[in-house]
C-alpha cells in the first residue's frame, strides 16, 4: 500500500466521522469529550492531516455516532462532497 493510498483512507474515515458527527448535531469538542480524546485529534481525524487511527477507537467513535464502523469507510463520501 502506497503512502498515497493509505492517507486518501484517512480522509474518506476523517470526512465519514464527520457527516456523522453533524448529523448527530455534535461539536468536535462534544464528541472528543464524550470519548476521551483531545479536540485536536478530532479536528485531525476530520481535516486532510493524516492521522493514524486504532480500530477500538473507531468502535467507539461508531458507538457514540450511532452508526456502524463500516460506515467510516465509505468512499462515497467524497463524490457526495463535491457536489455541494
Amino acid at each position: 500500500m502506497t503512502t498515497n493510498k493509505k492517507s486518501d483512507i484517512y480522509n474518506v474515515i476523517g470526512k465519514n466521522i464527520k457527516k456523522y458527527r453533524k448529523m448527530k448535531g455534535l461539536k468536535q469538542r462534544e464528541l472528543a469529550e464524550s470519548l476521551y480524546l483531545s479536540d485536536s485529534f478530532i479536528a485531525k481525524l476530520e481535516s486532510i492531516t493524516h492521522q493514524t487511527i486504532s480500530i477500538d477507537t473507531l468502535e467507539n467513535i461508531a458507538e457514540v455516532l450511532e452508526c456502524d464502523i463500516r460506515d467510516f469507510f465509505d468512499k462515497n463520501i467524497l463524490d457526495e462532497s463535491k457536489k455541494q
